[in-house]
């Protein structure tokens, strides 16, 4: 399945509500060359209440429901749309990363039509994967740290040199 409509109708929802967030995870990954996969898209936010109020207008926008799992991942939210099998989760806290502000900052903007998402660096995924420890996470870690001595060898752009997706 090519992500790039769904990645191109997010960043514009994001865009529209104001609700800053970065791309993390194997999507994050992926627009960087590493040939991993997903099913979902992950993203780190503020856990605030105004941004609340964003994220269920984005979920209203994609007709799709908001669901909020009880520990141990209280600060996940959910969405969800199964007509598609569409998921997309909102992160408030990642294991291996101090700070949404930080993440933010290392983050590179990525174009998608006319609005930007911000996409976490290689080395900070690689960093809460590890923190993280989960089978899953721990399957893909070679994949993505020789992705990453790669791209350190030869920098491109996330998607490519010119860091935009048309």
């Amino acid at each position: 399945m090519d992500a790039a409509p769904l990645l191109f109708q997010i960043a514009e929802l994001l865009d529209r509500h104001a609700l800053e967030a970065v791309l993390i995870g194997n999507a994050a990954a992926a627009l960087q060359g590493a040939p991993v996969t997903t099913i979902d898209l992950d993203f780190l936010f503020r856990k605030t209440p105004a941004n609340l109020k964003k994220l269920k207008a984005i979920a209203k926008e994609l007709d799709a429901t908001i669901l909020r799992p009880y520990y141990p991942a209280s600060g996940l939210f959910r969405i969800v749309r199964d007509a598609d099998a569409l998921q997309i989760d909102f992160m408030s806290v990642i294991d291996g990363v101090r700070s949404f502000e930080g993440l933010r900052k290392r983050a590179k903007p990525v174009r998608f039509g006319n609005v930007e998402i911000r996409v976490a660096g290689l080395a900070d995924i690689i960093r809460s994967k590890k923190a993280a420890g989960r089978p899953q996470d721990t399957a893909v870690l070679g994949v993505l740290e020789r992705t990453l001595e790669e791209t350190s060898r030869h920098p491109k752009g996330p998607t490519g040199s010119s860091q935009e997706r048309e």
